[in-house]
């Protein structure tokens, strides 16, 4: 085996203890959410024992990261982002970002059509934040019917039946942060 290969081997228990302690996290937390045992964790922390795809996997997932940021994997040195669309209920939806778990982000594109005067209220898990790039949205929110122009941004709860579409019958470009355990964005703002 190469030494380069033994150096990456060693290298992720000190990566594991110290993402984990970032985290606030015990081993008993680590173990309950991963069901890795928490003897097996502090082996593998402090390199008695060899990680494998089978430990890591979990870990990667209960921390929220990449698996090539637990072994330490060299970056590629492309820069771009190779975003791929998803269309789902006559939009379009482009992923802004990649963390398994916790906040996504997206630019959601409503094509231009005729509003449906009664639209279909759906309602998920989660809460969602969005902010209007270009066009007019339509966001009916339980009883609310509002009209919001670019530059607006709105909150809610998704348990709350909602709609969104165009206004007007023109496309609308949308950010849209979602959180599927009822996350919020939180928002600060200095005064001078």
């Amino acid at each position: 085996m190469s030494d380069d290969f033994e150096d990456v081997l060693h290298a992720v228990g000190p990566r594991l203890r110290a993402l984990r302690r970032h985290r606030g996290l015990t081993l008993a937390d680590v173990a309950g959410t991963t069901g890795v045992s928490e003897s097996t964790l502090s082996r593998l922390e402090s390199g008695q024992r060899r990680a494998s795809l089978e430990l890591l996997l979990p870990l990667a997932r209960a921390y929220g990261v990449p698996l090539d940021d637990l072994v330490g994997a060299p970056r590629t040195g492309d820069p771009r982002i190779h975003l791929s669309p998803i269309r789902r209920h006559g939009m379009t939806f482009v992923p802004l970002s990649r963390r398994p778990g916790g906040m996504q982000a997206y630019k959601m594109v409503i094509p231009g059509a005729d509003p449906p005067p009664v639209p279909d209220h759906r309602i998920h898990e989660g809460h969602e934040w969005l902010y209007v790039l270009h066009g007019n949205l339509r966001l009916v929110l339980g009883e609310l019917d509002l009209v919001l122009p670019p530059g607006e941004a709105a909150e809610f709860d998704t348990s709350v039946p909602h709609w969104l579409g165009t206004a007007d019958g023109k496309p609308v470009e949308l950010l849209i942060l979602f959180g599927r355990q009822g996350e919020r964005a939180h928002l600060r703002a200095r005064t001078r």
